[in-house]
């Protein structure tokens, strides 16, 4: 059971730095690139995120009444589904800026953006708005994915339990 618990927490914080079979100057060079590019798609899609749980706060009674009779969440009571997507969109950009536990917070933010999407009446749903989820999915999917990469708390972590 320990081993299984430390794999997923290992899984769940790589910060992604992979060596690879460039040489060592691309290397680096290509190395610093992608934490740079990874860094701003945490960025962007934290703020998109947060900023949407901080509109769902402010107006919680529109927020449920949204969730209620305008929102069709599969699976989920309406209440439930706002208390979960305030929740994700508020805690989970955090992570994702900070870059703690970055593949988890990046496969959080797809499952949320993924209800998003598919909770629209489709005809409500323009084709800019649709671009805009398929972006913010996609940007949440390849952190995920590659991780978030060397400016992370991931990888101070990362640094500091590895033998010098």
């Amino acid at each position: 059971m320990k081993a299984l618990i430390s794999n997923a927490l290992r899984a769940f914080t790589d910060p992604g730095l992979q060596p690879t079979r460039l040489p060592a100057p691309l290397d680096t060079l290509v190395s610093h690139l992608q934490s740079i590019a990874l860094l701003a798609a945490r960025l962007y899609v934290a703020k998109v995120f947060f900023m949407s749980g901080l509109v769902k706060l402010h107006d919680w009674s529109a927020t449920l009444a949204l969730f209620n009779d305008y929102y069709q969440v599969p699976l989920l009571p309406p209440v439930l589904a706002a208390y979960m997507g305030a929740a994700g969109e508020l805690i989970i950009p955090v992570l994702l800026v900070l870059g703690l536990a970055g593949r988890f917070a990046g496969a959080g933010l797809f499952i949320v953006n993924l209800m998003a999407a598919l909770s629209l009446p489709a005809e409500d749903l323009s084709p800019a708005g649709e671009f805009q989820h398929i972006l913010w999915g996609v940007l949440a999917l390849a952190i995920a994915l590659w991780g978030v990469g060397r400016w992370s708390v991931d990888h101070l972590v990362l640094k500091r339990l590895q033998p010098r």
